[in-house]
């Protein structure tokens, strides 16, 4: 087959990349970045340079391809400037367009646990919003991948636990975190290109279910501080917490109301429904990854 990649190189792109090529497929990799282009030449795959947000560049890419992999990369991240929402439907908008213009027949869009949901949940909004745009497609066989919360936003932790000693958020304690590895994303989303295509699909994807003590226990016991536990605070104080170790307001109130949403168990209610079965990256694995970066930092 003939698939497209987007998300260049990045975390299950880039496993996504080396097991469709090892598994013989002729595979285009899409990065904004041309000094990725050896790199992705190295993994077997073929590069196109360009940017995910322009339609024309997307639909000449995805000329003759049998299948797309389209996800939204959290570029707000990194420029402040950029509103959330408006890029969610910008770039899905975008995919939509070319996917169309195309004649591709098969997508698969990397969604979120969440998205089933159509406020409350901070920036899985957008999942939602871009969901909706490409399910507007006819003849196009779309699976969503919806994963649930990556461990390695864990990392986010690291300089709190070395300043308090705790880690503290407005979710977790008691609650399950359902939580997942880039690599067990990227083995489903191979898994999946190998199955009958369908018109409208959602595929949950999960690595592990431990409660925030759970996570606090095992990150500790890696790093060396057997006694680290996790306090739930309130929304005001997360808020507060976030914004004072220097992130924008908007990025903070996005991320106060989306970990709210987990803690009431709204987020993760489908996803409950829907188990899939656990992927292979447990979080005593992800440990000892955490505890790496920990004691580089």
């Amino acid at each position: 087959m003939k698939i497209i990649v987007t998300g260049s190189l990045g975390h299950i792109s880039q496993p996504l990349t080396q097991h469709l090529t090892q598994q013989g497929h002729t595979v285009t990799v899409i990065s904004r970045n041309a000094d990725r282009q050896g790199a992705i030449e190295a993994l077997g795959a073929t590069a196109a340079i360009g940017s995910v947000a322009d339609a024309d560049f997307l639909a000449s890419t995805f000329a003759g391809a049998d299948m797309v992999y389209c996800m939204i990369p959290p570029a707000y991240y990194t420029n402040p400037t950029i509103e959330p929402m408006a890029f969610y439907r910008d770039t899905a908008t975008a995919y939509a367009q070319a996917i169309r213009q195309a004649g591709v027949r098969r997508a698969i869009h990397l969604s979120s646990f969440g998205a089933d949901l159509d406020h409350g949940t901070g920036f899985i909004l957008g999942s939602h919003q871009a969901e909706a745009i490409l399910n507007e497609l006819t003849g196009v066989a779309i699976t969503h991948i919806r994963p649930t919360s990556f461990y390695y936003n864990l990392f986010g932790f690291i300089e709190q636990i070395k300043h308090t000693g705790r880690i503290a958020a407005n979710y977790g304690a008691d609650d399950v975190i359902p939580m997942v590895a880039p690599v067990d994303i990227a083995a489903a989303i191979a898994n999946e290109i190998g199955l009958s295509a369908e018109h409208r699909k959602v595929r949950y994807v999960s690595s592990d279910e431990p409660t925030g003590h759970e996570v606090a226990a095992q990150l500790g016991a890696a790093i060396g501080k057997p006694d680290l536990h996790w306090v739930l605070i309130s929304d005001e104080e997360a808020l507060a917490g976030l914004i004072a170790a220097g992130m924008p307001a908007q990025l903070a109130e996005g991320l106060v109301e989306l970990y709210g949403a987990l803690h009431s168990g709204r987020l993760q209610t489908d996803y409950n429904r829907n188990k899939p079965a656990l992927g292979l990256v447990k979080m005593g694995d992800f440990a000892a990854d955490f505890a790496t970066a920990y004691n580089r930092s």
